[in-house]
């Protein structure tokens, strides 16, 4: 159960999350976690042996995928890029499931493929947001289950390009898969470095990095051999947190901070940025949300040339930059990271949603950024906990028209997936 809300929480402007709408019909069973797709206006909802499809136009269900795992269902995820909407389910079952649906011929036109969801050819939806058939899960194919895992499969995760995805599981391992061809997948690495329950893996933006973390407290980054071999391996070891790792999520591509900031410290503050890369963020049982970063290579760092037979040094230095605003009173469960504003969503153990930007310090003198928190609301599911939270672009009619919203999704032990609008 959350704790409940004191009267000093309640002063930090929690009048800017306002509940947008709660997707109907709820489950009856604890829900663990909700993914929008990339491209359309729908979500996926992980609860009990299924997968529920909400639409975040009208915010009702569309369909229901059931009767590919045993065990329930842990986590869900989207395949990008992929000329089928293509889904791959995570299960206390020790499976892994991958499931696709037809189009409808919308070819990656996300004009075309909204008009198909709001019509009687898309998910089933009526233009009243009612399910059409009751049979609507058989409009998914349960294209393969990946086995391999000896336990309770906990997360899952697509590569940028669609190609490779991730899996982890309470055996203390982490899989990629790699798709070599339509609906056939193969095992390319099987990393077992982690002393306790791989909790989370998570794919960097643009390149095939991928992170993980754990009941052993620790974040690992992996990478394919670095002279191209076919070998992934453990580049990094992040320490620092005193429980369990439960939540990853990477910065987007481009850095987006709030506040204005003119000069040189700036331009040159943002170019160590660039050159560094995306940031990583890693939410824990201990209370905290990190911010990790990777150091530059040392100018005597061995290199390699078509003439060297040495071993290049794959081993990357990463260190904490940050920690945000120490909000939770409980374990934190989800931190995401908006690819879209910067923003970031946290919640955990004690049902509190949070919101925090990253802003230049106030000041000339001052180098640097700061991360503060805009808005904490309690209670986001009453006394249940909150299991997940997660950005999407805003669809339904309500929204501004002609300006691009994102509202957070968040995921309790109620059974509920709720849409909150952020007014800023």
């Amino acid at each position: 159960m959350a704790s409940p809300p004191s009267p000093a929480d309640l002063t930090l402007k929690s009048e800017r999350l306002s509940l947008l709408a709660t997707l109907t019909p709820p489950s009856l069973t604890r829900a663990w976690s909700t993914t929008p797709h990339p491209t359309l206006p729908i979500v996926a909802t992980a609860t009990g042996t299924t997968c529920r499809i909400y639409s975040l136009t009208s915010f009702t269900l569309l369909s229901t995928i059931t009767g590919g795992h045993k065990k329930a269902i842990r986590a869900c995820a989207w395949k990008p890029n992929s000329a089928t909407t293509t889904l791959a389910t995570a299960s206390f079952d020790a499976s892994v499931g991958i499931w696709s649906k037809s189009d409808d011929g919308a070819d990656g036109d996300d004009d075309v493929a909204v008009d198909a969801l709001l019509s009687d050819g898309g998910f089933g939806e009526t233009q009243s947001g009612t399910l059409a058939d009751d049979h609507a899960d058989e409009q998914w194919h349960f294209a393969i289950v990946l086995d391999g895992h000896e336990s309770e499969v906990k997360s899952l995760a697509w590569s940028a390009g669609g190609n490779l995805l991730a899996t982890c599981s309470r055996d203390k391992s982490v899989w990629v898969w790699e798709e070599v061809a339509e609906e056939d997948y193969e095992t390319v690495a099987v990393m077992q470095e982690h002393e306790g329950d791989v909790k989370c893996v998570a794919w960097a933006p643009e390149e095939e990095v991928l992170a993980s973390g754990g009941y052993d407290d620790d974040v690992r980054i992996w990478r394919e051999d670095a002279l191209g071999g076919e070998d992934w391996g453990c580049v990094s070891v992040l320490k620092g947190h005193e429980g369990t790792v439960w939540s990853l999520s990477w910065e987007g591509a481009d850095v987006k901070i709030f506040g204005t900031r003119e000069g040189k410290r700036k331009e040159e503050w943002m170019e160590r940025r660039r050159v560094a890369g995306p940031r990583l963020l890693s939410a824990s049982q201990d209370g905290t949300v990190r911010v990790w970063r990777k150091m530059p290579r040392r100018k005597d760092a061995p290199s390699s040339s078509k003439w060297s037979t040495i071993i290049v040094e794959t081993r990357e230095e990463w260190m904490e930059e940050g920690r945000l605003p120490e909000e939770h009173v409980r374990g934190v469960y989800c931190a995401a990271w908006s690819q879209r504003t910067g923003r970031v969503v946290t919640t955990g153990a004690d049902g509190r949603v949070v919101v925090y930007e990253e802003t230049w310090k106030e000041g000339e003198e001052e180098e640097g950024t700061e991360w503060k928190t805009i808005t904490k609301l309690d209670g986001a599911h009453g006394v249940y906990e909150a299991n997940h939270v997660a950005w999407a672009r805003r669809a339904d009619r309500g929204k501004e028209e002609g300006r691009e919203e994102e509202v957070v999704v968040s995921t309790g032990d109620d059974g509920e997936v709720k849409v909150w609008k952020l007014q800023l």
